[in-house]
């Protein structure tokens, strides 16, 4: 399924006219990343990855389409861009958890999209005193990380 998913790939970054140097496949602690990496990253990312993400979008529906009775996850990032924001991501996220656990109140952050508030999900579980809840529609949806005191959830 790699090689069929790096084709597709292929076939679209030539339609849009994008030099590629090479495409890695990466294997994450979830699914494959493919790694694309290219001269033209601007026109791959986009702003704020908004392009990235219609990419992703795009192979992910036609993947689909192709084998529509296969469930095969993966992800794309564009010369580590992808990568590099998760690792902020996680970064700001534990800052901002710190700043929730040292002030014992709820700290909202700013809107993201899915895959984004997944990332601040899963940093967060980790941490026994806080918890977090999405709010918001669409374009808006944010994470709101809550504390909640020890005391309170000890059951005696």
């Amino acid at each position: 399924m790699e090689q069929k998913v790096k084709t597709i790939i292929n076939g679209i970054l030539n339609q849009l006219g994008v030099q590629v140097e090479n495409i890695d496949i990466r294997n994450s602690e979830e699914n494959p990343v493919f790694a694309i990496k290219t001269p033209e990253s601007a026109k791959l990312i986009g702003n704020r990855g908004e392009t990235l993400h219609a990419l992703s979008h795009i192979v992910k529906r036609t993947v689909l389409h192709a084998h529509p009775h296969e469930e095969y996850r993966f992800s794309i990032d564009v010369n580590g861009y992808q990568q590099k924001r998760v690792d902020e991501l996680k970064q700001k996220a534990k800052m901002l958890a710190e700043r929730a656990r040292t002030f014992r109140h709820d700290v909202e952050l700013p809107p993201m999209n899915a895959y984004e508030r997944m990332v601040v999900h899963s940093v967060i579980s980790e941490d026994s005193e806080l918890s977090t809840l999405s709010e918001g529609e669409g374009k808006y949806r944010r994470v709101i990380i809550k504390y909640t005191p020890r005391e309170s959830l000890d059951v005696e």
